[in-house]
C-alpha cells in the first residue's frame, strides 16, 4: 500500500509506459516524427521510459527545461514558447550542445537572435490556427514570407518548418469537433509548406495538441506531433472523450480531516497549491475540481459515482460524496483525486510516488 501522510502525487507505472507506447506506435503508423512533449512530466527517470520506444527528440516549454534534459543526455529539443529574448546567454550556450528548436513570429526576434546567437538553431515560424494564443495567422502570408525572408540573412539562423499548437480542442464539445478542429490546422499547415517548399530544403510541419494526437488519423502534410499530456491524460480528456478513465496515470492522494455525514461532505489536505484551480462542469451545471477514487494496493479504483471536489482553497478540499460512500469515511483515511488538468498538478506536486513507494523526482 502507498506510504502516503501528506497530499502525495501518485503514478501507476503500467498505465503512464502504456500510454507512451501508444502514442509512439501511433506516431510509427502514420510515418510520422514523435517528439513528445515532457512539460507534463518534467522528470528524467520518466523521460527514459521514451527511450525505451526509440525516441531521440523531445519538446519543452521553457530554456531552463531544456537545460535540466540536456543534462541527461537530450541532443535534439524544440523549446516550444516564443524565444524570451532575455534569455539569449543561456540558449547560446545550449546551441553550443545540441541541436536547439527555437519558435519566432516575429521580424524583430528574428533581427535580434541574428546579431546576438553565436551557434546555429533551427527556427520554427509559429502559427495561430485557432487558439489565439501566439503566433502568426495561418493567412497572413506576408507576415510569414517577412519572418522568413529575415532569417535568410543570418548563417546562424536556419528556416525550419511551421509550428501550431490547436489548444482550443481542450474546449471542444466532444470527440466529433476535435476532429473538425484538426483538420483545419492540418490542411492551414499543409497549405503553407506548399507555398513556402522552396524555403527549405525540408520544411517541416509540427502540430501537438493531446485531443487530436490522441484521437485523429488525418495527417496529411504533417510530419511531426508533439502532444505532451498523454503521458498522464486526465479528467479533462477523460470528458472530452479522449481517454477512459483507466487511462489517467496518477492520481492525488490526500488525507481526510474531517468528515460532515450531515452534508455529505468530506474535508482533505488536498487543495489549490496541489491541483491547481482547473475546474470543469458537469451535465447538471456543477462545478468541480477532480474526481474522486478509492485508493488500493493496486493503485486506485475507478472513479466513484455522484462524489466529486466541489471547493478548493488553499490548502483544503471539499469533496461532495454519495450517501454511500460518505458512511464509511473517517478522518485519517486516504481520499483519492484525479485531477483536471495533470500538467498543472505535477508541476505543483514536483514528485510521484509508485506503488513500490518509488519516489520520481522532477525538475526544481
Amino acid at each position: 500500500m502507498f506510504n502516503v501522510r501528506k497530499p502525495t502525487l501518485l503514478l501507476n507505472e503500467n498505465i503512464c509506459r502504456d500510454n507512451i507506447r501508444f502514442m509512439s506506435h501511433k506516431a510509427g503508423w502514420h510515418n510520422l516524427e514523435f517528439r513528445p512533449h515532457f512539460k507534463t512530466h518534467q522528470s528524467a527517470k520518466i523521460g527514459k521510459w521514451f527511450r525505451e520506444f526509440e525516441t531521440e527528440k523531445i519538446t519543452v516549454s521553457s530554456v531552463s527545461m531544456a537545460e535540466y534534459f540536456a543534462d541527461d543526455g537530450w541532443n535534439d529539443i524544440t523549446i516550444a514558447f516564443p524565444v524570451n529574448l532575455r534569455e539569449t546567454d543561456e540558449i547560446n550556450k545550449l546551441a553550443e550542445r545540441i541541436t536547439l528548436n527555437l519558435l519566432v513570429d516575429s521580424v524583430e526576434t528574428v533581427q535580434y537572435l541574428a546579431a546576438n546567437l553565436n551557434s546555429k538553431v533551427k527556427l520554427f515560424v509559429k502559427i495561430d490556427t485557432g487558439n489565439r494564443r501566439a503566433g502568426l495567422d495561418a493567412k497572413d502570408f506576408k507576415g510569414i514570407t517577412n519572418v522568413i525572408t529575415a532569417m535568410e540573412k543570418s548563417a546562424n539562423l536556419n528556416f525550419t518548418g511551421f509550428l501550431s499548437h490547436a489548444g482550443h480542442t481542450y474546449n471542444a464539445s466532444g470527440r466529433e469537433q476535435i476532429g473538425v478542429i484538426h483538420k483545419q490546422e492540418a490542411d492551414a499547415l499543409a497549405g503553407l509548406k506548399k507555398l513556402f517548399h522552396s524555403a527549405a530544403e525540408k520544411v517541416i510541419v509540427s502540430i501537438g495538441d493531446t485531443p487530436s494526437c490522441t484521437t485523429e488519423d488525418y495527417f496529411k502534410g504533417v510530419d511531426e506531433i508533439r502532444p505532451g499530456n498523454f503521458v498522464f491524460y486526465d479528467v479533462m480528456q477523460h470528458e472530452l472523450g479522449v481517454c477512459d478513465s483507466a487511462g489517467i496515470a496518477v492520481c492525488l492522494a490526500c488525507p481526510v480531516v474531517s468528515v460532515r455525514r450531515d452534508k455529505q461532505e468530506v474535508v482533505v489536505y488536498g487543495g489549490a497549491v496541489h491541483l491547481s484551480k482547473e475546474s470543469l462542469t458537469d451535465g447538471l451545471d456543477r462545478k468541480y475540481f477532480g474526481l474522486v477514487v478509492n485508493i488500493n494496493a493496486a493503485g486506485w479504483s475507478l472513479p466513484l459515482k455522484d462524489c466529486y471536489v466541489k471547493k478548493l482553497s488553499q490548502e483544503h478540499g471539499v469533496i461532495k460524496m454519495s450517501e454511500s460512500e460518505v458512511k464509511n469515511i473517517k478522518p485519517g483515511d486516504l481520499i483519492g483525486i484525479l485531477p483536471v488538468h495533470s500538467c498543472l498538478t505535477a508541476n505543483l506536486m514536483k514528485e510521484y510516488l509508485t506503488r513500490n513507494n518509488e519516489t520520481i523526482t522532477m525538475m526544481r
